[in-house]
């Protein structure tokens, strides 16, 4: 098998000739940067100019030598723009080492770190002195008492997840666009038999919690429910339409389109299963269901962290065929309940080694032994792909990272 067709069988829950990988395939597989650049060094391969693909979390874009190195199965779109050097522009990490950025990203150094701001000039994310990645700082519906939400493209555009989009943004859903997209597509499938991962987003959840603030955005689906359909009501208008132009113009070529909506906490989930039912399952069903109507050989994934078994029957109800990246080690996720219960009807992409405890502060034999156990019980069968339960953060040992997927690859079902 190649490595699309290893990724394909296992997303059909039949058992592929060997685990499928994925390492940077989308935004919680990937690495920091810093890991990264000491990963390169400790397996031989020359220092590389460092592209960071995603900004605000600051992780590298794994390139194609160490892709091979590892076996990895799995590739973003955006990966195609590593051969673009007009896309990238000069940075430097906070200890100095030069690196690469999206040349769209405005950033600026102020006394306080670097920041970047929104169309009023103000502040909406910022790295602070000492700290590794951005964080939100400008919640523009905190303090706003807005109930139709006709202005809600101008409210995301000052939220840091929707202005400062990874690759291949900022592309937008125009014909112009479109046509960046379609091409990428189009030429990474030309160029590689991994599997190719899109992102599109398509938050629902998480977009109340970054336009709110996520303590008021709780509060109002609690005690204003009628003002929150009202918004998600919009929001899914907006996602239905530029879901449409994505698929348009990348469903021939890609097999996975992402979603992301973090529901789960380390204890259990944010909301009721009532609440979800009520407030998301439709919507995140009608995306779903227009991603499979419309191109049927493509499967649909949601990064969802934390605690959320609670939650996993409606999200096979509302259509979906892939969940990442399994957080193994929050409340009623442990490998054997999730793959007994749901093994049949959802692929489970991730929970292969552990990123709390494990992997940053193990010995590389206890990586190993981690790695075995969670893959004995996920892998038979198809119906799953390697991943870390969510990016390697700075600092983690080379070593154990190079442990793990030496594990993988060594693997027999």
């Amino acid at each position: 098998m190649n490595s699309r067709e290893r990724v394909v069988s296992a997303l059909n829950h039949r058992q592929p000739d060997k685990v499928p990988i994925d390492f940077g395939g989308h935004q919680s597989s990937g690495i920091m940067v810093q890991a990264y650049r000491d990963l390169r060094r400790a397996i031989g391969l020359p220092d590389s100019p460092l592209y960071i693909w995603d900004f605000i979390q600051q992780l590298a874009m794994v390139e194609k030598d160490v892709l091979d190195f590892f076996g990895v199965d799995v590739v973003n779109l955006g990966h195609i723009f590593l051969q673009n050097e007009s896309y990238w522009k000069d940075w430097q990490l906070p200890d100095g080492t030069p690196c690469k950025i999206p040349a769209y990203i405005p950033v600026e150094k102020t006394p306080e770190g670097w920041i970047v701001r929104g169309d009023k000039e103000q502040p909406i994310c910022i790295q602070k002195p000492g700290c590794l990645y951005f964080e939100q700082c400008y919640f523009p519906l905190i303090d706003n008492p807005d109930q139709n939400f006709d202005q809600l493209e101008y409210y995301l555009r000052q939220i840091m997840w929707f202005r400062l989009g990874s690759p291949p943004a900022p592309a937008g859903f125009d014909a112009e666009g479109q046509e960046v997209y379609r091409k990428s597509a189009l030429e990474l499938r030309s160029q590689t038999d991994r599997a190719i991962y899109a992102t599109f987003g398509g938050n629902l959840f998480e977009a109340g919690e970054f336009a709110f603030r996520m303590d008021n955005f709780l509060t109002e689906i609690a005690l204003n429910p009628k003002r929150i359909h009202n918004f998600l009501d919009k929001l899914l208008d907006r996602h239905l339409s530029n879901l449409t132009k994505f698929l348009d113009a990348v469903g021939p070529y890609v097999d996975i389109i992402g979603f992301g909506d973090d529901l789960g906490m380390q204890n259990g989930p944010q909301i009721s299963p009532q609440m979800y039912g009520e407030f998301f399952k439709p919507r995140h069903a009608a995306m779903w269901n227009l991603v499979k109507t419309k191109y049927p050989h493509l499967k649909v994934a949601l990064h969802s962290c934390g605690s959320i078994y609670r939650l996993l029957p409606d999200f096979i109800e509302a259509g979906l065929d892939i969940i990442q990246p399994v957080q193994i080690t929050a409340r009623e996720m442990e490998p054997q309940r999730l793959k007994d219960e749901f093994g049949k009807d959802i692929v489970f992409w991730g929970g292969g080694c552990n990123t709390q405890a494990i992997l940053p502060f193990g010995t590389p034999e206890e990586v190993r032994e981690d790695v075995r156990k969670n893959l004995s019980v996920f892998a038979p069968g198809g119906g799953y792909v390697f991943q870390q339960v969510h990016n390697i953060m700075a600092g983690v040992p080379p070593e154990n990272i190079i442990a793990m997927f030496d594990e993988v690859n060594k693997f027999r079902y």
